[in-house]
């Protein structure tokens, strides 16, 4: 079985990639939502990031605040680094979990999709076998910035600054899925990228 990791930066149309991707019938491990489900509760991490960061982090229902948390972590690199030491190694084990459980089903045959934002950042390409990189050009994105987050164009230029750019990703890539246009000429690119996985016989 292969797993292929489909990434991209804020506003690059990842997520409306992978839900293309779904309704096309594929299997996608959505590394950004165990990356949420982590912080409930009765987890472990949920206790490492209190013990961490105090129990001001928390909602009245003993839920982590993530607003007032990511106001902490953006301002503070060795505060992020903390944070990314607690969450990643538990979103890495449930990752391995679903992908193992994907192979005991499919054995040497087809693939899964591993969404995830900072697939290159946070060094889980040992995941994968295949990198699908989502980019959209910078203008592009501080637009939909704008329209969909309602930022200002200087806060949405700071929101893509923190992150990598479209050059680092693409040096990752097996396949660019360049997102300027409209849904439809996206879907198509899609399209034509699962059906020639269909082709290869690993779809």
């Amino acid at each position: 079985m292969e797993v292929i990791g489909l990434t991209g930066g804020i506003a690059s149309g990842k997520t409306l990639v992978s839900k293309i991707l779904t309704d096309l019938g594929a299997y996608i491990i959505n590394a950004d939502l165990i990356g949420h489900q982590v912080y409930l509760p009765d987890k472990d991490a949920w206790r490492d990031i209190v013990a961490t960061f105090g129990p001001a982090i928390l909602k009245p229902d003993q839920t982590v605040d993530r607003a007032k948390l990511g106001v902490i972590v953006f301002n503070d690199k060795e505060a992020l680094n903390k944070l990314n030491q607690i969450t990643h190694p538990r979103i890495v084990e449930e990752t391995q979990r679903d992908i193992a459980v994907q192979r005991d089903k499919r054995g040497d045959k087809g693939h899964v999709f591993l969404e995830a934002a900072i697939l290159i950042e946070a060094n889980w390409l040992f995941l994968v076998n295949k990198v699908w990189v989502v980019v959209a050009d910078k203008e592009v994105a501080i637009q939909r910035l704008q329209r969909d987050r309602n930022l200002s164009p200087e806060d949405a230029k700071k929101r893509l600054a923190t992150q990598l750019s479209n050059e680092e990703r693409i040096k990752y890539a097996d396949l660019i899925i360049k997102n300027n246009g409209s849904i439809e000429e996206l879907q198509e690119q899609v399209e034509r990228a699962w059906y020639e996985l269909n082709a290869k016989g690993i779809a």
